[in-house]
């Protein structure tokens, strides 16, 4: 991860504030400090005292997220402040907790009893998208004992110039914007067109990303659910596998860049035997491969589980130069590669074989979250909120040191968050499986 300065990571604002927050009948009076976040407070950007040794100057030169939660002070008006809501990308677990949490926010302590929520994407941001809909207090109340999204998703970007538009004629003041990297991307878009004419209208970012990918927010909302589920997949393979002649099982999970669902989930169960991830190459052929690796766990153990992160092993395949909706560009299955030469490697071994492909993707995806991650969604829900209503914009919630951080969109966007490959998590990994260092 790059050092980041000071300047990088403050977070652009509307304005000065021009409004007392409502929230003081609510926090206040406990104590003799009321629950506001100080304007001059900081989130320290390192946690270790040697990375703080090797920095110059004093503490307030040192790196720092700006503190989310609720301002003594806001840009917008409460009662008087139109706000959207949009859901992008791929299904995530915990999107409907998120809309739910914005929602019941706005209403229940700024005043503001409904939301406008844009259907399918930003798609829905355009005048030939689908008619928004009316969020309320009682509308979206159980949402969150189901998966999915009540707004609907899509993929793809938007003219920011339409978009703009859209926001303009339906009056919104704060557009809050759930979706991944490439959708934050199209909210940055959104706030240079926004700059460009000269308007008073927030963008708040709430990362969702079920591989965990985005840096500087600690975990995404979603992943802990997905690799709970990922784990009971492993553990389906494990059990298909010991009750096969030659049991193997291959799961193949998420993770296109990052390995973390695929890392997590092994460890959980501590079920597999190999665990393949997009940032640690491994060889597949030759005396040090995959493929006699597990050929000899098989035959001394009886069994084998292998968990392969969908990005990994990129390189022993034929690519695509083809693209999907969203710009990412198109893999190739590393799953159907691996069951197909496990099938020939053990052919030509002559030695049984009962193999059990598990895919289980869409059914982790679709999932309602569990309590960690419902958690999770309504405290960033909330943060989001609090921001929107500072007159903050141009950038997302998450947090760092258990403390809820404004991140510049620019930086979430600049880089992914990966396994390290000397680091701790993937040494955790090969402890736990055992599986050759040298195959990698």
């Amino acid at each position: 991860m790059v050092m980041a300065d000071l300047q990088d990571l403050r977070v652009s604002r509307l304005g000065d504030p021009r409004f007392d927050s409502p929230l003081a009948g609510f926090i206040g009076g406990r104590r003799t400090n009321e629950h506001y976040v100080s304007e001059d407070d900081r989130v320290l950007y390192h946690d270790t005292v040697s990375e703080l040794a090797g920095l110059d100057g004093t503490a307030p030169a040192w790196p720092s997220f700006e503190p989310g939660g609720p301002r003594r002070r806001l840009f917008f008006e409460p009662g008087a402040t139109t706000v959207g809501v949009v859901t992008c990308g791929g299904l995530c677990p915990g999107l409907n907790d998120v809309i739910r949490g914005i929602v019941m926010e706005l209403a229940l302590h700024y005043g503001i009893p409904t939301v406008t929520g844009f259907r399918n994407g930003y798609l829905g941001l355009t005048a030939s998208g689908p008619e928004p809909a009316t969020l309320t207090p009682e509308s979206v109340d159980h949402i969150n004992q189901h998966g999915g999204t009540v707004l609907g998703s899509s993929r793809g970007s938007q003219d920011p110039v339409l978009m703009v538009d859209r926001l303009v004629e339906l009056g919104i003041d704060i557009l809050l914007v759930i979706g991944g990297d490439g959708s934050m991307r199209g909210a940055s878009g959104l706030v240079e067109e926004i700059a460009r004419r000269g308007l008073e209208i927030g963008v708040i970012g709430v990362p969702k990303t079920i591989d965990n990918d985005i840096p500087f927010i600690g975990q995404s909302f979603g992943f802990v659910t997905a690799f709970s589920q990922a784990a009971k997949a492993i553990s389906v393979a494990m059990v298909e596998a010991k009750s096969s002649i030659g049991g193997v099982g291959l799961v193949k999970l998420m993770g296109r860049h990052s390995g973390f669902i695929a890392c997590y989930a092994a460890l959980a169960n501590q079920d597999a035997d190999f665990v393949l991830i997009p940032e640690v190459p491994f060889q597949l052929d030759g005396p040090s491969g995959l493929l006699a690796s597990l050929h000899q766990r098989v035959k001394e153990r009886g069994s084998a589980v292998v968990v392969v992160a969908e990005g990994a092993g990129q390189g022993l395949l034929e690519g695509s130069t083809e693209t999907d909706e969203s710009g990412n560009m198109r893999f190739a299955d590393v799953g159907l590669h691996l069951r197909e030469a496990i099938g020939r490697h053990f052919v030509a071994m002559g030695s049984p074989l009962t193999l059990k492909y598990i895919e289980p993707s869409y059914s982790i995806r679709s999932v309602r979250a569990e309590p960690h991650d419902a958690v999770c969604c309504l405290r960033l829900a909330q943060a989001a909120v609090h921001a929107g209503m500072a007159g903050r914009t141009d950038m997302v919630v998450g947090r760092r040191h258990n403390r809820a951080i404004h991140v510049p969109i620019s930086l979430v966007t600049s880089e992914r968050n990966q396994v390290a490959p000397d680091g701790d998590l993937w040494m955790s990994v090969l402890e736990q499986t055992k599986q050759p260092v040298h195959m990698c």
